[in-house]
């Protein structure tokens, strides 16, 4: 018996509608999430990067490569992902097959919900080990993916807080 996808139909992603554009990333941004890279140990590891096809979202996932790579990182695989898409499969696989150290994350949170959703339910992904811009943080996402799929998640607000996915929410802080 084949499993049934973990697509959100269009009708459910609405219930959380209006969904939010990407932000463009800022400098704190990019900062406290490489500082979080590092103090997670993952400094110097690899990476796999995932992002959104958005402006927004490929200017982040560039300068998040290159300041990866300047610090001596080495990036695993490179997909993105459109907001809409049939299974949204090869992009999992794609980030999950090299086995990196850790995932970050650039997207819409559209696109978000329906890709963590086929990366826990298709792949060995760990959300404990994944990280995103501001974007990937909002609310609706933790509760559109579903129970559990991002607990564990943490990544950097626009002003250079921290964000962490616990038990169904999304909870800011200054602290680490």
């Amino acid at each position: 018996m084949n499993e049934p996808s973990p697509r959100l139909l269009p009708e459910t992603l609405s219930d959380y509608a209006p969904w939010p554009v990407a932000r463009p990333h800022t400098a704190r941004e990019l900062a406290r999430l490489l500082a979080l890279l590092e103090g997670c140990g993952f400094r110097g590891g690899s990476v796999a990067l995932g992002h959104g096809r958005d402006a927004a979202s490929k200017d982040a996932a560039a300068a998040f490569a290159d300041a990866w790579q300047r610090s001596g990182g080495q990036l695993a695989a490179v997909a993105d992902w459109p907001e809409d898409a049939a299974s949204w499969l090869r992009q999992a696989r794609r980030l999950t097959r090299p086995e990196p150290d850790a995932w970050v994350v650039a997207a819409g949170a559209a696109g978000w919900v329906q890709m963590s959703r086929r990366l826990r339910h298709s792949t060995d992904w760990d959300p404990r080990r994944t990280f995103g811009f501001a974007s990937a943080g909002d609310s609706r996402v933790v509760t559109a993916a579903g129970p559990g799929v991002l607990d564990g998640m943490r990544g950097a607000t626009a002003d250079g807080r921290l964000w962490t996915i616990r038990r169904g929410w999304v909870v800011e802080s200054d602290a680490g």
